[in-house]
């Protein structure tokens, strides 16, 4: 069997430099050219030695992601992208929804400075940036509910 018949080797190459998911890693092995039986095969063998698992990958996207300022919303369609099943999602999503309004306000401090908008066009402004992060409507209106326009 040579190298390019088993897509084994080259998984364990990708797994050791970060996590990924399932269908992400499928995709990389099919685009170096091994066929789908052997890419299928060799995920399932990752994940019965558990070096491959959507559950772990998810946890470190998620923490990795809410570190750098991003919101739910947009953590969760990088994760569809990636073919993260929305049920493991969803926990992980779950697990930190407490922190959210906390993540979008250190967010916006850090790009905007501690100072509340003083007016709706700079409120707008940092409503836009924030959604674009990935938080949600509800999310923004708690965090500038205090406001008076």
């Amino acid at each position: 069997m040579t190298q390019q018949d088993d897509p084994y080797p080259l998984a364990i190459k990708l797994l050791a430099r970060r996590e990924h998911a399932a269908r992400e890693l499928e995709r990389k092995l099919r685009d170096k050219g091994f066929d789908a039986a052997a890419v299928q095969g060799c995920i399932a063998r990752l994940q019965r030695e558990r070096l491959q698992s959507d559950e772990r990958f998810t946890e470190v996207y998620v923490s990795s992601r809410t570190g750098r300022g991003y919101g739910p919303l947009r953590i969760r369609a990088e994760l569809a992208e990636r073919g993260v099943d929305d049920e493991i999602v969803q926990r992980h999503l779950d697990a930190s929804a407490e922190q959210w309004r906390r993540l979008a306000d250190e967010a916006r401090r850090k790009r905007f400075g501690a100072r509340l908008p003083q007016d709706y066009q700079e409120r707008a402004r940092q409503a836009r940036f924030l959604q674009y992060r990935g938080f949600s409507g509800e999310q923004l209106r708690g965090l500038f509910k205090d406001e008076e326009f």
